[in-house]
Order: structure tokens, then sequence, then C-alpha cells
């Protein structure tokens, strides 16, 4: 049996895979076989303090130290953790974004990010 090919995906190399000690990733290692996991608007529920708020805010910490103001590929960037930003801190970079594409373009609103997460715009951020 052959081999699927698999869509191209860059693999953003220094970027962190995941939050320490949570098991949650901020990365995918491959592309998905069974297709490209959409990226879109979810409702965040995580509160300030809360365990779920402090992965939200490591997630756009990497982001901003690993891109700045600058578009992105989304590359292998976890859909589901992008999907939490989605549309308020990190939004499509051009008109012809698709949500089914690793080769996706977005960017981070910095005036949105800055106030739902300060602290992410630090230079540590402790975990």
């Amino acid at each position: 049996m052959g081999k699927a090919t698999l869509p191209d995906m860059i693999k953003h190399r220094g970027f962190p895979s995941g939050m320490p000690g949570t098991g949650v990733q901020f990365t995918i290692r491959r592309a998905n076989p069974r297709g490209v996991t959409p990226v879109k608007a979810l409702p965040r529920k995580a509160r300030a303090g809360t365990a779920e708020y402090r992965i939200d805010a490591a997630f756009l910490h990497a982001l901003w130290h690993h891109f700045g103001a600058e578009p992105f590929e989304r590359g292998n960037l976890d859909a589901a953790r992008l999907s939490l930003l989605f549309g308020r801190e990190v939004v499509a970079a051009d008109k012809e974004f698709d949500p089914l594409s690793y080769e996706a373009m977005l960017q981070i609103n910095e005036r949105v990010a800055r106030q739902s997460f300060p602290e992410s715009f630090e230079d540590v951020f402790e975990v």
C-alpha cells in the first residue's frame, strides 16, 4: 500500500511544542492524514487566573516572541489553540484566508491581544 501524500506544512523551528507540565500542545508533528483541521473562532471560556487562561496567554506569548507583529504562516501551529484566539487576538492576514490550509497567513491583532493578555508581551512568561 502506498503512503498517502500529505499537504505541505511548514514546521516553525524553535517554536515551543506545548505548555510544560500540562500535556497541551502548541504544535503538531505532521499534517493530518484525514484532512486539515480548520481554524475557526471558538468561544473562550477561560477566565483570568485559570489554567486555561494561562495556557492561552503562554501560546500568545510564544506567537508574539516568535513572529512579532509580522504575518505568519499557520504551518504546524495547533488549530485548536489558534481557534481559541482566532477572530480576536489572532486574525487572518489577508482576504484570501483559507481556514483549511496550512499555508494560511495569520497575524496578531496587537491592540486586542495586549488588552486580553498583557502578560504575553513581557520578555519572560513564567509557567
